[in-house]
């Protein structure tokens, strides 16, 4: 008799807490999308100045690539949001976003993703090193921070190497608002890095073309 009281009150244990997690809401992920703005077009592109150029895909820390938005209680911690992801991998938006920045610039003859099958005169390779949210108490900012180098693969010559961070103050703190303004201060951050870029290509072969010249 004892054993079956035993049973029973088990039973009905087990049924109140069915019936309590039936009652809880359950949360599901949410999936976000950096959406990076597309560079003006322009009707008048400038000369190429280099040839065929390919992007392999950035690189970034491991804490950058494991779906959750990371944020940062303090400058010494990271965190993540639990149920706050990332619907495509930020390295890939980066180096599309790129690519399509580099095709408006006009700087090079054809600029591709490198996929391992081409073969490019020139290589770019990047890093993501910082998009995240950070916290300063009751103040909310973001931080992007891009490095890249541009190579020229028949020499093994570092043409190129810049690193580009922006950084915002947020308002107000809400993961819609956090993912926007990321995706403004990205196309930012790409769009330094393509001007240091060209800057530093075209002067090289301005430099050149005067050599020749002289000669």
């Amino acid at each position: 008799m004892r054993h079956s009281k035993v049973i029973i009150a088990f039973g009905l244990g087990a049924a109140l807490v069915s019936l309590a997690g039936c009652g809880g809401k359950t949360r599901y992920p949410s999936y976000y999308v950096l959406n990076v703005p597309a560079p003006p077009s322009t009707d008048d592109p400038p000369k190429p100045v280099l040839g065929s150029v390919a992007i392999r895909e950035f690189s970034a820390p491991r804490f950058l690539r494991q779906g959750p938005i990371v944020y940062r209680p303090s400058p010494e911690q990271l965190d993540f949001y639990n149920y706050d992801h990332w619907a495509e991998d930020p390295r890939r938006v980066i180096t599309e976003a790129l690519a399509r920045e580099i095709r408006a610039r006009g700087l090079f003859e054809s600029v591709d993703v490198y996929d391992g099958r081409q073969s490019p005169e020139y290589l770019i390779s990047g890093t993501l090193d910082h998009l995240e949210e950070v916290d300063h108490g009751s103040n909310v900012s973001i931080e992007v921070s891009l490095s890249a180098r541009l190579v020229a693969l028949h020499t093994g010559e570092v043409l190129w190497r810049g690193t580009a961070t922006k950084t915002a103050t947020l308002d107000e703190r809400s993961v819609p608002g956090i993912v926007s303004e990321m995706s403004r201060e990205l196309a930012g951050a790409v769009g330094s890095l393509v001007s240091s870029m060209q800057d530093r290509v075209s002067t090289a072969a301005l430099q050149s073309s005067r050599s020749n010249v002289e000669q």
